[in-house]
């Protein structure tokens, strides 16, 4: 795997759950089409696995 894995939140969050709104907040993704890079943990995979549906996920 690589070091690092960028999201871009493809969907709105808005008629999500607060766990999954929470979930998108914790990896910065606070707005439609907004790119962020994190880091690759297991911690960091498990939140995009959360919000799976919501995010595109690039390596």
């Amino acid at each position: 795997m690589s070091d690092t894995i960028t999201l871009t939140q493809v969907k709105s969050g808005i008629g999500s759950t607060k766990k999954i709104r929470a979930t998108l907040v914790g990896l910065g993704l606070t707005k439609m089409h907004k790119t962020v890079t994190r880091k690759d943990t297991p911690e960091i995979r498990g939140m995009i696995n959360k919000v799976r549906h919501l995010v595109r996920v690039e390596e």
